[in-house]
């Protein structure tokens, strides 16, 4: 699913449509009005009523008794991407088209990331080994629905959003924003870390995302190389590369490591900063740059380096991250270089075992102290308008460290929970210090939103859909042939099966005229529909009877507007303590329907929408009882005086009809 024609877009042409020259916003009819949102990815409000009694978040429990305190309803399903689309545009998946974190071509079943597309050109010259493109490449936003922040512009109301989710490439925008969760490193992924070792048991190529790469020390050398983008302008377009080399002291636990005319060393378990890389595509021509950072994980009697995912140079992007296309680079020269990988916290390196607890956290709340520095930079700047700024370790360390609080998970280790158990407490603690200094600076004229787009839940048990469709019949394989717990869809019979699953929540009918040899006709779907959903309601967990899956949506009932159809055509909702197994999601068959989850990413939120709730507070009272996503558009709007589109499903929290 890597967007291999990244490379090519970044030196054709210079991207004319995409690069952006934005003034912002100046004016406008707020007078002096203020609206700050804290958006904080995956805010629980079971945690955060806990943390509270206990004393340990004071800036919430002062906020929530002197202002509103609700839980906010999440999106359908209650995954980021959707959730936040839901935000921004005060419509639900019907409305902005963003159904799940994977989307899938019904006609090739070829799947690609939901919220954006990088493509090259479309025609080329070859020659000999070379390709040269023909015209430019391009970026594409895939949400569908216009952006709060643009209907701010259009009413001249200063605005500054950023790392908001579901927002690469940036619309167009007058205000100062920057492309959070959705924008790719530079490989194109979601973040493709290298691991490179001499330890000979160690299996060499891709594990999930990353890349293991054997090496050998011969006189107390290393010799290997950074993998880059595809280069596009190669036949058959291999990966792009820069040679290193690392020098290990043959008795002292440290490194030097030597490279594109850089030299720095490292001692055994020591981080390097930020290091530019630059990746030669074209001779002559130009080049393209990103950033990493370095980690010895250990010098001797292994040898073993990580390098993070190559992210995208703020100071000199490849691609498109932020509005204007000179504030990225801006920033990073107050703060420092920084993450721009929409999902910074490397947690797929801690599942595959190459950065332990300790190492993972190290490298994640590097991640907080970025957004803590950028938000210490911007907000003091804040003068009138929309301030909105995104925190996300909530999020990503509640999927890492919950296994450490729930002695009930599987993946649960007394050793490790004494040691690490209060980790995701403490990250909720830093951004009560945040609460604490925006609670300092504001006024009458200021209204004060902090929410988050869902809650957590254990994960303790993984549902392995497709195999549950398999087993009951929904999902036939070719004669003779038996199901691959890693290949998607391998040997499915496409001409006797009427449903299959995608994605984390998603359960599709193989419909006549739609999916490729589909079967179903369109009139029957919603019977089918029905009659698993009966049958998947009534599943229960056989090792303590209870029950897996407690709602499942047709999204003919659960989504309006003109992209209602094009998604899922159900969303199946988990219990707590339960979500679609790993390897299901992309079509595979494991062997059992249920199996105990021993991965780290031991919490969750994409299960059933009614158990996993966000937050919603204010620092004036919020009128609404049962607020929604979809009614933060709406709010913000009303805010400053603009009336909400005919599109937008909400309503003002303050000011309920």
């Amino acid at each position: 699913m890597g967007w291999g024609r990244v490379c090519t877009l970044l030196l054709c042409a210079l991207m004319p449509a995409l690069f952006l020259s934005c003034e912002r916003a100046r004016g406008g009819s707020a007078g002096g009005k203020r609206l700050i949102i804290l958006g904080i990815d995956g805010m629980d409000p079971d945690l955060l009523t806990k943390f509270m009694a206990e004393g340990k978040m004071p800036n919430f429990a002062r906020l929530a008794q002197q202002g509103s305190f609700r839980r906010l309803t999440t999106s359908i399903p209650p995954q980021s991407p959707v959730a936040w689309s839901n935000l921004i545009t005060g419509m639900n998946a019907g409305g902005h088209g963003i159904f799940d974190f994977i989307h899938r071509d019904p006609k090739t079943f070829q799947l690609y990331f939901s919220t954006s597309r990088v493509e090259g050109p479309k025609h080329s010259l070859h020659l000999g080994n070379w390709v040269i493109p023909l015209g430019s490449g391009s970026a594409e936003q895939l949400r569908h629905g216009k952006a709060f922040w643009e209907i701010l512009d259009e009413q001249g109301i200063p605005n500054s959003v950023y790392r908001i989710p579901a927002n690469f490439p940036p619309i167009s925008a007058k205000g100062r924003t920057l492309s959070g969760m959705g924008t790719p490193d530079l490989r194109g992924t979601y973040g493709t870390f290298t691991f490179y070792t001499d330890d000979a048991t160690a299996v060499a190529g891709a594990v999930e995302g990353g890349e293991v790469v054997q090496v050998e020390v011969q006189n107390s050398r290393v010799t290997s190389h950074l993998i880059g983008p595809e280069n596009t302008f190669r036949k058959n377009s291999p990966p792009a590369t820069e040679p290193f080399t690392v020098d290990v002291d043959p008795l002292e636990p440290v490194a030097r490591v030597s490279f594109q005319n850089q030299q720095f060393v490292l001692k055994e378990g020591e981080w390097s900063g930020w290091v530019p890389v630059e990746f030669q595509l074209v001779p002559f021509i130009g080049n393209v740059k990103g950033i990493c950072r370095f980690f010895l994980k250990q010098a001797h009697p292994r040898f073993q380096l990580y390098v993070s995912p190559i992210n995208i140079d703020p100071e000199n992007p490849a691609l498109p991250i932020s509005t204007p296309s000179g504030y990225s680079r801006d920033l990073a020269k107050e703060i420092g270089e920084y993450h721009t990988q929409g999902i910074a916290e490397d947690t797929k390196a801690l599942s595959d075992g190459v950065l332990d607890d300790k190492e993972y956290l190290e490298q994640a709340r590097t991640v907080l102290a970025e957004h803590r520095r950028a938000f210490d930079a911007e907000f003091p700047k804040f003068r009138q308008g929309l301030f909105f700024f995104y925190f996300s370790s909530l999020d990503l360390n509640g999927h890492m460290m919950w296994r450490l609080t729930d002695p009930r998970h599987p993946a649960y280790d007394p050793t490790l929970a004494a040691q690490y158990g209060n980790a995701l407490e403490e990250f909720y603690q830093q951004i009560d210090q945040v609460l604490g200094e925006v609670l300092r600076k504001i006024d009458a004229d200021t209204t004060l939103l902090v929410l988050s787009d869902h809650g957590f839940a254990p994960y303790r048990r993984s549902f392995n859909l497709n195999t549950w469709l398999l087993n009951n019949g929904y999902i036939t394989l070719e004669a003779g042939s038996t199901p691959d717990a890693n290949q998607p869809f391998a040997e499915v019979d496409w001409s006797r099966t009427r449903a299959y699953a995608l994605g984390l929540n998603g359960l599709y009918v193989s419909q006549r005229g739609r999916e490729r040899e589909g079967i179903v006709e369109p009139g029957q779907a919603d019977a089918l529909l029905r009659e698993i959903r009966q049958k998947l309601l009534e599943i229960r967990d056989p090792k303590d009877n209870s029950q897996v899956i407690t709602r499942v949506d047709l999204a003919s009932e659960a989504y309006q507007g003109p992209y209602a159809r094009t998604g899922p055509d159900a969303l199946v909702g988990y219990n707590r303590g339960y979500r679609a197994g790993w390897r299901t999601i992309l079509g595979a068959f494991p062997p059992d329907v249920l199996e105990d989850n021993t991965n780290a990413w031991s919490g969750d939120h994409c299960m059933d929408y009614t158990k996993v709730p966000g937050v919603l507070l204010s620092n004036r009272k919020i009128d609404a009882q049962n607020p929604a996503l979809t009614d933060i558009a709406p709010t913000i709007l009303a805010e400053f005086g603009i009336a909400k589109t005919k599109d937008m499903m909400g309503q003002s929290v303050f000011h309920p009809r």
